[in-house]
């Protein structure tokens, strides 16, 4: 990550880069993943092109949109097994949060409006205040939270199941102790602690999350999370270039194995997206990724084929899945753009001396960022430091 993603502020880059962002809120954000779609895209670029921060950016958006955000890094969380992937953004996501949501979608299909039950109370004993807490209408509870989930084909049998039962909780009925709530959250969280057996007493016989069932829990809890009110399920992924890192210093370390694993889990993710709903994925990566023959995407031939055709073209296609922040810098930082990007960045530290750059600096940037090392972002960054030290 450069210092230029490190310290700039959401809107520094708003300039030229709103080509692309604002374009994807509205196909995307807006209508494709809200209508049911679901995506997978790649951001590449050299270092310092600006891909953390247009991560940053584009999960800001999708808030805004009302999607449920999940963000992290490949140095922090193994990517080789999906199970870790799923247990990290089932934990970003809040379960209970989601459920809570799912849980008024059953008081108005009831008929009573959420916002009159008073905090703290549960659905059941609202009824029960109001006279309402007969056998026939909790029988209609169990009948609406199997509707909801149990009759849900989206739904993965033992997702659902949990995902009732666990409603229920949140409504009152049918009553779920808490111990049995919490080994609940613990078999959806994937904890490896818990016994299966544990939960045969619940009526419950599931197997375990594993990276082979991974995907298709996930599938689940983006569908409860668009059944609570939310627009879908946006997952940023940063960092994808330790893949290619040699060094062993890394605290994610790759071997060969491992790195081919996540290549395949990827492989499987670009196969099964169509049959997926309502969710967003962005990965990010230097470009040593794609220039790697060895270690990067090239070496692992079942992705390569996939992906490989997204990288040709002259100009910048803003529908690609493989997005080169380089090649878009090219085409749309004109030196008016740079000079108003220096100009938002002296603007947000104004405590410091920085100068905006002129227009002959930013020609000069401009020309230097088609075969320099580093993205036309750090360059900006790194002449108006050298200019604040003149």
């Amino acid at each position: 990550m450069s210092d230029f993603e490190n310290n700039s502020s959401s809107e520094t880059l708003s300039c030229g880069i709103d080509f692309l962002t604002g374009f994807w809120q509205e196909k995307y954000l807006q209508e494709y993943i809200p209508r049911g779609g679901s995506k997978i895209k790649f951001i590449t670029g050299r270092p310092g092109s600006g891909k953390t921060h247009f991560l940053r950016l584009m999960t800001g958006l999708a808030r805004e949109e009302h999607y449920k955000t999940v963000s992290f890094s490949a140095n922090d969380i193994w990517m080789h097994d999906f199970r870790d992937i799923y247990v990290e953004i089932l934990e970003q996501c809040n379960i209970m949060d989601c459920l809570e949501a799912a849980s008024q979608c059953v008081i108005r299909e009831m008929g009573y409006d959420p916002a009159e039950i008073p905090e703290g109370m549960k659905f059941i004993d609202y009824l029960s205040q109001n006279g309402a807490g007969d056998p026939v209408t909790r029988r209609e509870i169990r009948s609406q939270l199997r509707r909801l989930f149990l009759d849900n084909p989206l739904l993965d049998n033992n997702f659902a199941l949990a995902c009732s039962m666990l409603t229920g909780s949140i409504l009152g009925h049918p009553i779920l102790e808490e111990q049995n709530r919490d080994l609940l959250l613990s078999w959806l969280k994937s904890d490896r602690t818990i016994k299966i057996t544990q939960l045969r007493a619940l009526g419950f016989y599931p197997s375990r999350i594993t990276k082979y069932n991974a995907r298709n829990t996930l599938r689940s809890l983006a569908e409860i999370i668009h059944m609570g009110g939310y627009s879908g399920l946006f997952v940023a992924i940063d960092d994808m270039e330790i893949l290619a890192s040699r060094t062993s210093l890394e605290v994610v370390h790759y071997t060969k194995m491992k790195r081919e694993d996540t290549y395949e889990s990827i492989r499987q993710l670009i196969d099964d997206i169509d049959s997926m709903h309502h969710i967003f994925f962005a990965y990010a990566f230097d470009r040593t990724l794609l220039d790697n023959e060895n270690a990067g995407l090239k070496s692992y031939q079942a992705l390569w084929m996939r992906i490989q055709n997204e990288i040709v073209g002259e100009r910048f296609n803003r529908f690609s899945d493989m997005i080169d922040l380089d090649r878009l810098a090219a085409q749309e930082y004109s030196p008016e753009v740079i000079v108003a990007i220096s100009e938002n960045i002296a603007r947000r530290r104004q405590n410091s001396e920085m100068m905006p750059l002129d227009t002959d600096e930013a020609r000069k940037l401009a020309a230097q960022a088609h075969t320099g090392s580093f993205g036309i972002a750090q360059l900006i960054m790194d002449a108006m430091e050298v200019t604040q030290n003149v």
